[in-house]
This record gives structure tokens, sequence and C-alpha cells, in this order.
């Protein structure tokens, strides 16, 4: 799920939220309630969970170095 950063622009409110991509935008600060609360563009932020491809698919895929060529 993507960590989304938001701003409020009347009173300068900041936060981070974790919501699905799906999800539609915030739009009402938590902080003063006014309809000024919009999405910043920040750089991905993503979790990663369970053992996943990265650390079980490809760890070991069989492929074996080179032996030195013996004259």
């Amino acid at each position: 799920m993507p960590i989304y950063e938001y701003r409020c622009a009347a009173c300068g409110f900041q936060c981070e939220y974790l919501r699905k991509v799906t999800d539609p935008s915030l739009a009402v600060c938590p902080e003063c309630g006014k309809d000024t609360f919009k999405k910043l563009l920040t750089a991905a932020g993503f979790q990663l969970k369970g053992s996943g491809w990265y650390a079980t698919d490809f760890k070991h895929s069989g492929a074996k170095p080179a032996e030195p060529k013996q004259d």
C-alpha cells in the first residue's frame, strides 16, 4: 500500500497516510476541518510485507560461477 503525504493550505497541518491506490483522496483537514487538504507530490513510498520475491525466489537461481580453465 502506498504512503501519501497531505498538507492543509489553511492551517499548514501535514501528515502521511497509508492508503490504497483505489481510495479517494482526502479533502477535509482533520485539524481545522476546512476543505483545503491536498495530496503532496513526494517520492514514492510503500511497504513490503511477507517473504516476497526479493528474499526467496531469486536467491539461488541455479546458476553457478564459471570454473577457471585449466591448460
